[in-house]
């Protein structure tokens, strides 16, 4: 693919004397290192095959073959190169500097920037090019009428260009590999590389000598690095001289020893390796995890578990989801403020990478809100998800996060068939689910609250001695428009850690099954408005605690046969004794005395 066999042949083509160095100025402490050159007489045009196909292997879209070229190299080594068209370079110098503040320039994609005194510019004598490691000018660039190319191969300060590429909303291949730090050793043999692929692919020859200006040379990072803390750390006893093989096969030099210590020197482009602790990781990672044995002390300390087991409990929880057709989600922990319940409490991202991911999420709602919209939009609308994370907020005590579960229905929950109807999702879909993992928990009794915030149409909410375990009901038509959703959706968020707090700590008894028949009474009440079930089915619990095994509402009439103010709720009773059966006048004793109690807490009457 690459016929050009090497530098050889870049070095031959070489006219017998270069041009002295194109001027470039560097002002700007950002720039730490500028390696360039002129090639001049190339013919601009599409790229061979082999150099697109290579491209198009990866992702990048072949432009020309200058371009491309700077692209197969930035792949290829991994550091950033610009190609500019010289003939466009006014005042024939190149100056590298931070630009004015409010300074107007065109971007390659055609927007109008106004930039900062932060942004390091490459420029000429009268106006900017580029957006150092981030982006190019409109104006600037390679084109089909260039001739001679001006190719800039640098070390650029990471802090700069990340904080250019985030003001400007620019996310690049060149700034994604600035932003994390490049090789300061890599500039020169990357141009030349450049050069001699351009040479071999365009035409052209090089006719400057390369300019290189590096006043103050990056210099390997020194530490010293303790073999016994290696084997503290890793919890391996490994050789010394195991360690330091390690280390030298890393490319990381050994400058002095002593005993335990050894000073190292690791090379500029381990930019994630200073200190000695990187070292141990790097160590460790080479010499193999598999490699380090769980000794009987770890084991018997890892067999712990508190009561009751979180994992357990979120395990026996996600397949009674699961088995019920619901299927589990992640989404990003970041969201936009946008997203926030409480701006106020809002956990904002100081370096956030980018507007749409500024601050960490209060609630799960949203995300699950854009998975139901993703999914709409792709046909599919009849969704049972679950999602298990973590929300974050600020308060006096400082930050915070806690773990919460998230269930949502959407669209239809049962398919019509040739003897049945759809059956769209509802809030009793929800309930009922919401119920079966509570009582599945133990978690009871519950007090029953109506959801106050304005995220919600209508809902529930289920308290325990005074904590929140969860909140359900539908989403508001508001929430569903800021998401673009389509149709309702029903949605339950549980406050995990107030749940696990919520599980009783006493075991499970398990008992047979009676052998004697359960019974069942109906009763009609004529109620006041505000009276709730669950108020009746309070009084009943504490009226019948022995034989009375389920209480139920099957019917609720309002309207004009009744009197302002009143409702009818039908009940229904069921009521066993494990021991023998019952008769009717038990039965009616029973039934008589939930009636005194209901008339004389509620004022209810019996409908005849």
């Amino acid at each position: 693919e690459f016929k050009a066999s090497g530098w050889s042949k870049a070095e031959a083509s070489l006219p017998e004397k270069l041009e002295p160095a194109y001027p470039v100025r560097v002002e700007s402490a950002a720039c730490k290192r500028y390696v360039s050159c002129v090639i001049r007489g190339v013919k601009v045009g599409p790229s061979p095959d082999w150099l697109r196909e290579k491209l198009n292997v990866i992702g990048v879209r072949p432009i020309n073959n200058v371009v491309d070229v700077t692209n197969y190299v930035l792949h290829g080594l991994g550091q950033p190169l610009h190609a500019f068209d010289a003939g466009q370079i006014s005042g024939g110098q190149v100056v590298v500097r931070q630009a004015v503040q409010d300074e107007r320039f065109v971007t390659l994609d055609g927007v109008e920037r106004s930039l900062d005194a932060e942004d390091l510019m490459i420029c000429d004598a009268e106006k900017p090019m580029c957006i150092a490691g981030v982006f190019g000018g409109e104006n600037s660039g390679v084109s089909e009428d260039t001739t001679e190319v001006f190719l800039e191969s640098a070390y650029f300060d990471s802090v700069f260009v990340r904080k250019s590429a985030k003001r400007h909303g620019l996310n690049t291949d060149a700034s994604f590999r600035f932003e994390r730090g490049t090789d300061p050793n890599l500039p020169v043999a990357a141009l030349r590389y450049a050069v001699t692929l351009i040479q071999e692919v365009a035409g052209g020859q090089q006719v400057t000598e390369v300019s290189d200006i590096y006043p103050e040379p990056v210099q390997p990072f020194s530490f010293e690095v303790s073999y016994d803390r290696v084997r503290k750390l890793i919890g391996k006893n490994i050789p010394n001289e195991e360690i330091k093989t390690i280390i030298l096969a890393l490319g990381i030099g050994i400058s002095s020893e002593n005993n335990d210590l050894i000073q190292v020197s690791v090379p500029p482009f381990k930019v994630d390796v200073t200190r000695e602790v990187d070292v141990i990781e790097e160590v460790l990672r080479i010499y193999g995890y598999n490699n380090v044995e769980i000794d009987g002390q770890l084991k018997s300390a890892l067999q712990y578990a508190p009561v009751p087991d979180r994992e357990l409990v979120s395990n026996q929880v996600f397949d009674l989801l699961v088995s019920n057709g619901y299927m589990e989600i992640m989404n990003n922990s970041l969201s936009h403020l946008d997203y926030a319940v409480d701006p106020e409490t809002a956990v904002r991202i100081l370096n956030p990478l980018s507007s749409d991911l500024d601050t960490m999420r209060q609630s799960l709602l949203f995300s699950v809100l854009e998975t139901v919209e993703h999914n709409q939009k792709r046909k599919a609308a009849d969704l049972k998800l679950f999602e298990f994370g973590k929300v974050y907020h600020l308060d006096e005590k400082g930050y915070r996060e806690n773990q919460h579960l998230a269930l949502a229905l959407a669209g239809r929950q049962v398919q019509g068939l040739w003897n049945g109807q759809d059956q769209s999702a509802s809030f009793y879909h929800l309930k009922a689910v919401v119920d079966g993992m509570l009582q599945r928990l133990g978690i009871d009794p519950l007090e029953i609250k109506e959801p106050t915030h304005a995220q919600w149409a209508y809902g529930l909410e289920y308290w325990h001695k005074n904590r929140l375990i969860v909140t359900f009901g539908a989403v508001s038509p508001k929430e569903l428009m800021r998401a673009d959703v389509q149709g309702a959706v029903f949605y339950a968020s549980f406050d995990w850690d107030m749940v696990m707090k919520s599980i009783p700590r006493r075991p499970l008894v398990y008992q047979e099954i009676s052998k004697f028949p359960a019974v069942r009474r109906d009763l009609a009440l004529l109620l006041d408005n505000s009276v709730s079930f669950e108020q009746l089915k309070n009084i009943a619990k504490r009226t019948e605690r022995k034989f009375l095994k389920e209480l139920s509402v099957f019917d609720v009439y309002t309207g004009d046969k009744l009197p302002e103010g009143k409702k009818s709720y039908a009940l229904s009773f069921i009521l066993q004794d494990e021991e023998k059966t019952m008769d009717d006048k038990r039965i009616d004793a029973i039934v008589n005395k939930l009636i005194v109690n209901f008339e004389k807490e509620t004022g209810a009457r019996v409908r005849k």
